[in-house]
């Protein structure tokens, strides 16, 4: 019988006239049959028992998945009736919805996961014993660190910043400079907290904001300098013209009404007006460089070639001095992606510049390298022994107009600068007074 009603009472009618049964054996002294048929309905409450048992074995199914959060199993109380059967449907519903609740809650999980590993911005997530739990793709990079246990493991990397971060107020932005390998590392930082798991958490976000600096400093200084470049060129164009034909005139004019020497006198310093409009003229035009970048060709270009042709440029500059140059690239087929040309006159600037440096030098020595870093970018480098750059003037070499020469210009390095900027890359220096110069490209 499938119906539980059915079987509940056939089984109660069972049990009943059994123990009927056993009343009236007991009232005639049959005790063998008596005592046979006790055995009978001990047997048919057992069974009872253990039919009941059947629903609470699939409640406790139910139950146990809801506890366990395991929704794989369905209770199927179909075969006990109406009542059971919808009993049954409503059950598997509510784990239908707790599957799909599941579900959803997974999927969730994986977008933000992924979210949070493909943001440009580092995210770091620590307890109050500095325990990191997140650390995303672009902390790794930021911080060029692969693995990170403990927040406190930064201050062996960057001077006290895992102590920074930690203490860190909360809801506020702060800064922090980092220096890896002579690099500047500028860092916009925003830390808040939470509850999880009865634990206070500290979020940290970190952005890497120097790219930003530098761009927006060039920036700044490109639109100074055509702002005065044009100022200066409005006012000079019609003063060199007014000098050149009253130069003109007077000497041209039969009739000189004044004495010689005065005549004189008005053409030497017309003369010297024209020549000075005309220099500053050409000075003005050489600052206009900075502010006239043109945008990179990019194309594949072999190191190699590049520093062949660097060499034939550089040997004709260091004939006769007692400077030698030497070349080192690794792998040997290394290639970038540049506007060859551009890259061409950086290298060569930054050569010009160690030259200028290996002045006093007895037997200077410049080296150029290529290699791929640790993250897969190549990296440029320009290597003199000369006296070396002070920390005073480091910060500012790259400063438009900035030169510690006493011909120089000031732009070369900020060409220079701007050059690498246009290609996505960083340039700076490493240096200290008699050790020496290196000058690093990232690209």
């Amino acid at each position: 019988m499938e119906n539980f009603r059915v079987q509940i009472a056939v089984r109660t009618i069972l049990l009943t006239l059994n123990i009927f049964l056993v009343a009236y054996f007991c009232f005639i002294s049959a005790v063998t049959l008596a005592v046979f048929l006790c055995s009978g309905v001990v047997a048919q409450v057992f069974m009872i028992i253990k039919f009941l048992d059947t629903t609470n074995v699939e409640l406790s199914k139910f139950l146990q998945g809801i506890n366990y959060s395991d929704f794989s199993q369905n209770v199927n109380l179909n075969n006990m009736g109406k009542s059971f059967a919808a009993l049954s449907n409503e059950i598997n519903n509510v784990l239908n919805h707790f599957k799909n609740a599941r579900f959803e809650r997974e999927e969730s999980l994986k977008y933000l996961q992924t979210v949070v590993e493909h943001v440009g911005i580092g995210l770091i997530s620590f307890n109050a014993k500095g325990d990191v739990e997140l650390f995303n793709k672009a902390a790794k990079k930021i911080l060029r660190t692969a693995h990170l246990k403990n927040i406190f493991l930064l201050d062996k990397f960057y001077n006290d910043f895992g102590s920074f971060l930690f203490q860190l107020q909360t809801d506020k932005r702060s800064t922090f400079k980092l220096l890896d390998n002579g690099e500047v590392i500028q860092l916009m930082i925003y830390g808040t907290e939470f509850r999880k798991k009865d634990q206070n958490m500290k979020l940290i976000s970190l952005y890497n904001i120097q790219p930003e600096l530098e761009e927006k400093e060039i920036e700044a200084w490109q639109k100074l300098i055509r702002v005065l470049t044009h100022e200066i060129m409005n006012s000079i164009a019609p003063i060199s013209s007014l000098a050149a034909t009253a130069s003109g005139i007077i000497k041209n004019s039969p009739e000189r009404t004044l004495s010689g020497e005065t005549i004189g006198d008005v053409e030497e310093a017309l003369d010297t007006i024209q020549r000075r409009s005309e220099g500053l003229t050409s000075f003005v035009n050489k600052f206009r460089d900075i502010s006239k970048i043109p945008k990179p060709n990019f194309q594949a270009v072999k190191v190699n070639e590049l520093f062949y042709r660097i060499r034939l440029l550089a040997e004709q500059i260091i004939a006769g001095k007692k400077i030698s140059l030497s070349f080192s690239i690794v792998p040997e087929n290394l290639e970038i992606i540049a506007d060859p040309g551009l890259i061409e006159q950086v290298l060569i600037n930054l050569i010009s510049n160690s030259i200028h440096a290996l002045a006093e030098t007895s037997a200077g020595i410049i080296k150029l390298s290529a290699e791929i870093n640790d993250r897969g970018r190549a990296v440029l480098k320009v290597n003199d022994n000369g006296p070396g750059i002070s920390d005073e003037i480091i910060d500012r070499i790259f400063v438009p107009f900035f030169s510690t020469k006493k011909d120089g210009s000031g732009i070369g390095l900020s060409i220079s600068q701007s050059i690498i900027r246009a290609h996505n890359g960083n340039i700076w220096a490493q240096s200290s007074p008699e050790s020496g110069t290196t000058f690093v490209i990232r690209l």
